[in-house]
């Protein structure tokens, strides 16, 4: 879970980068890298969900 947890941090710092450089310097390749990134915090949120509820369960 930890991994998991380091990839999510790892993806939202490049998302608040690429969106940020979007929004402030009118970047629009960078918003098609942070819609990316979004689309994989997504993913990623939907499998730590799984793995908490696991966790949980396993207690």
């Amino acid at each position: 879970m930890k991994d998991l947890i380091e990839k999510i941090n790892a993806e939202f710092e490049a998302f608040t980068s690429e969106s940020s450089q979007q929004s402030e310097k009118g970047n629009k390749a960078a918003g098609t890298r942070a819609r990316k990134s979004a689309l994989e915090l997504s993913k990623m949120f939907k499998e730590f969900r799984k793995v908490s509820v696991e966790a949980s369960k396993a207690k």
